[in-house]
């Protein structure tokens, strides 16, 4: 009987710990930012396509899994409580090989419901019994679903270092990049950095509403954490080098990630008009430069993407909507 008690015990918990992670995933799915998981694994999982099957977030159908484990805990239907949860568990199984070995990156939440899953179909094979309903056990259950969002805010908040002030003193590659008679933008870029991604669609928004006239200039910072990265940033240097940059750059932005690679970005390369010839003569010397972009980056102190410098002002982090980019640009073309 103790056995039970504790199994039930287990498999309450497991489901409201999972409904916690869930709601969560599903805040930070439907808001404009993320609110709990914003680190480059979280938005990596959330911006790959099996994050949404049949154009349903994951994140809302683990709150109708979990939610549906949480009321069958108080329903005697033990069979559909069990095939289920062990359903739930299967899944949960999947969804771990997945960010393991394809989408290759980890998502804090999901490694909280994805093991809530398992947990509580062992909980319930084990011999979890039905809960009696009434007033005690779900006053118990509302404020521990709501404990368990407090606790993954709280674990799941990251501070990002922190940064130095909009207007300190420009990195050399800054200053040497500025052109007389227009506000000059360097872009630190990362073309499968989701961040980074979300920034420059924002930027193209604001470069299409702005009458300033703009230059932009692109360093390649990618990160290690991405794979597809590396081959990006050298076959945009070997577009920049024929002229084709901007061209390049918009079609590596809109690629899936799964896309870049060295063959993928060569076919991008060829879609933009390249000659494929010289590009690949120019992968050495493209590979040299980004080197060189990398290393100027992290000289200067630069760790956190994405990072603009709109004329002399630092902007970081993908916070400012194009409108307030906007902003930025006029206020550097006043200070010219």
């Amino acid at each position: 009987m103790q056995a039970h008690r504790g199994w039930t015990l287990v498999a309450a918990g497991s489901a409201i710990v999972g409904l916690a992670a869930s709601i969560a995933s599903v805040i930070d799915d439907l808001g404009p930012t993320a609110t709990f998981c914003a680190e480059a694994g979280c938005q990596t999982v959330r911006s790959s396509d099996w994050a949404h099957p049949l154009g349903i977030p994951m994140s809302v159908l683990g709150v109708a899994f979990f939610a549906t484990m949480v009321g069958l805990a108080f329903v005697a239907r033990p069979a559909l409580r069990r095939w289920l949860a062990i359903a739930g568990a299967a899944w949960a199984v999947w969804l771990i090989v997945l960010q393991a070995f394809v989408i290759d990156a980890w998502c804090k939440l999901c490694l909280v419901a994805d093991p809530s899953a398992i947990v509580h179909a062992i909980a319930v094979v084990a011999g979890a019994r039905t809960l009696r309903p009434g007033l005690r056990s779900i006053g118990l259950a509302t404020p521990a679903l709501g404990a368990a969002v407090l606790a993954l805010a709280l674990w799941t908040h990251h501070a990002p270092p922190p940064a130095p002030p909009p207007d300190a003193p420009l990195p050399g590659f800054v200053v040497e990049a500025q052109q007389p008679g227009k506000v000059t933008i360097v872009e630190l870029v990362d073309f499968e950095c989701p961040f980074c991604r979300e920034m420059q669609r924002r930027l193209d928004h604001a470069l299409a509403q702005t009458r300033v006239p703009v230059t932009v200039v692109r360093k390649m910072v990618p990160l290690p954490m991405h794979k597809g990265a590396i081959p990006a940033a050298i076959a945009w240097c070997c577009a920049e080098l024929q002229g084709k940059g901007d061209e390049m750059a918009r079609a590596l932005f809109a690629a899936d990630p799964e896309e870049l690679t060295p063959a993928g970005c060569q076919r991008l390369a060829e879609q933009v008009g390249c000659d494929m010839e010289r590009f690949r003569r120019d992968v050495p010397a493209a590979q040299q430069r980004a080197i060189a972009d990398f290393q100027q980056a992290k000289d200067a102190g630069i760790h956190q993407l994405p990072t603009l410098f709109i004329g002399h002002r630092r902007i970081t982090g993908a916070s400012l909507t194009a409108d307030e980019l906007v902003t930025e640009i006029e206020r550097a073309a006043v200070s010219m």
